[in-house]
């Protein structure tokens, strides 16, 4: 059986500025799951310089993101957090639930 779906996925963005200058940026897509009706909205990139960590921008393009997935009616946002990155682990402690799976990957090239 051969199944061929083809769906181009739109990357958002957002851009944190403080006086003109860029300090930060988060990427995500929407995508389909087999266990919600809509989509779920993955936050594959968020970023915040070292100089601006801990001013409350990664909490900002968090809920940035979270609104706009509000709006378009998915169920979830959620992303992956590095083990080693403890200073991440510690804001997003405070604004979402931590998942309890755990993510397996097979590179294959």
């Amino acid at each position: 059986m051969t199944c061929a779906l083809t769906r181009l996925e739109r990357v958002h963005g957002a851009i944190a500025t403080v006086d003109g200058h860029a300090f930060g940026l988060a990427h995500w897509i929407y995508h389909r799951s087999t266990w919600t009706t809509n989509d779920n909205c993955y936050l594959q990139d968020l970023f915040v310089a070292d100089d601006a960590r801990g001013s409350g921008l990664g909490r900002t393009l968090i809920e940035h993101v979270k609104a706009d997935a509000m709006r378009q009616g998915a169920p979830r946002v959620y992303w992956p957090a590095h083990e080693s990155n403890q200073n991440a682990i510690y804001l997003y402690d405070r604004v979402a639930e931590r998942s309890r799976f755990v993510q397996y990957r097979k590179l294959l090239s």
